[in-house]
């Protein structure tokens, strides 16, 4: 496929308008066009080794979960370690394209394989996402009613101010006169130029309504998940469960106040990765991430939520084969889609 074409069908798969805002995801690093892509290569990290590999493998485009490219280069030398993925990868003509949240919010992502781990349950997202897109333009809606005396004077300098559209006008009946309702739509910076524009006529002001407006949710879609297990069991075997799930011998184990290892868990709140922030202040009997820091560790403790901690990556490498297969039936198996051996969480348990 040409390089193109495929990122526009990866971006199909989960939209990068999914990620967080802080994130860097897309096409990272683009070989000069033409570029046809024969063999895509996953990865969870992009570290030197596993770039090797990647060009061993003849890999055209490496897809790496975690983006390489996070805060800006300012110079492409042989320096440091992420610079020089840079190099190898233009050297040999290889892309990055990295998903990285796009792929924690949409359904068929990262957190709800881990929830695979749990057994038989129900999820749906702590955070959902917002529609990337909606019909109505701007953050808000200004509607006020003014006579005929008014309405002209008023419409021509309203449609002087930028960011304003959907201008709509109707007939009206207010207090038994006829007027004119005008509805618009416009950004947060135009709302305070047409809130001053009406404030100068004490009748159009008293009579106007602002509303926020807010893209639906997206069902199934956003980040961390909450999931009720049909069954409840013991935090003991869904220790036992998780660990055969993630392919882990040992797991880090933090048990809830007043709780113990056969307490039952009945709602578990997860999310891959790094979840102090996403799991924050959910209530659940459980937490399962990948890190979390201390004091977060033990908040949930003091409020008897136990908390499973996998290491970073361990929550997300393993949905790298259901994305190949995925991905497979996505692009209808044009193209050789491999999954990285090297791959690997850089901490163990020594």
């Amino acid at each position: 496929m040409n390089l193109r074409e495929l990122v526009s069908a990866l971006n199909d798969f989960a939209s990068p308008a999914l990620a967080e805002s802080w994130d860097n995801v897309g096409l990272l690093v683009e070989p000069s066009p033409p570029h046809t892509v024969n063999t895509l290569f996953l990865t969870n990290d992009l570290t030197e080794e596993v770039m090797e590999e990647a060009v061993q493998k003849k890999a055209d485009l490496i897809l790496s979960y975690h983006p390489p490219i996070f805060t800006p280069l300012k110079r492409v030398t042989w320096k440091t370690w992420k610079e020089r993925l840079v190099v190898r990868a233009l050297e040999n003509r290889i892309g990055i394209y990295s998903p990285h949240t796009a792929y924690d919010a949409i359904p068929h992502g990262v957190n709800n394989w881990l929830t695979k781990g749990l057994g038989a349950c129900t999820s749906a997202p702590l955070h959902p996402s917002a529609a990337p897109s909606s019909p109505a333009g701007g953050t808000h809606r200004v509607e006020f009613c003014a006579d005929a005396e008014h309405l002209d004077a008023v419409l021509s300098k309203i449609r002087d101010i930028p960011e304003v559209s959907c201008l709509t006008t109707l007939p009206a009946r207010v207090e038994g006169e006829e007027q004119t309702r005008v509805s618009l739509n416009c950004s947060q910076k135009a709302l305070l130029e047409v809130v001053a524009l009406l404030s100068q006529n004490s009748l159009l002001y008293h009579k106007t309504e602002i509303l926020l407006l807010q893209k639906p949710p997206l069902p199934h879609t956003g980040m961390g998940r909450l999931c009720t297990l049909s069954e409840a069991v013991s935090l003991s075997d869904l220790i036992g469960r998780i660990k055969a799930h993630l392919q882990l011998p040992h797991v880090r184990v933090a048990v809830g106040a007043g709780r113990t290892l056969e307490s039952p868990v009945k709602k578990a709140a997860l999310c891959a990765g790094s979840g102090s922030s996403v799991l924050k202040g959910t209530e659940a009997d459980l937490y399962l991430t990948g890190e979390m820091s201390h004091h977060d560790v033990l908040d949930a403790v003091a409020n008897g939520i136990s908390v499973i901690l996998c290491e970073h990556s361990n929550t997300e490498r393993g949905f790298l084969s259901e994305l190949r297969d995925a991905l497979a039936i996505h692009l209808q198996n044009k193209i050789n889609i491999i999954v990285s051996e090297k791959d690997r969480d850089p901490l163990q348990v020594a």
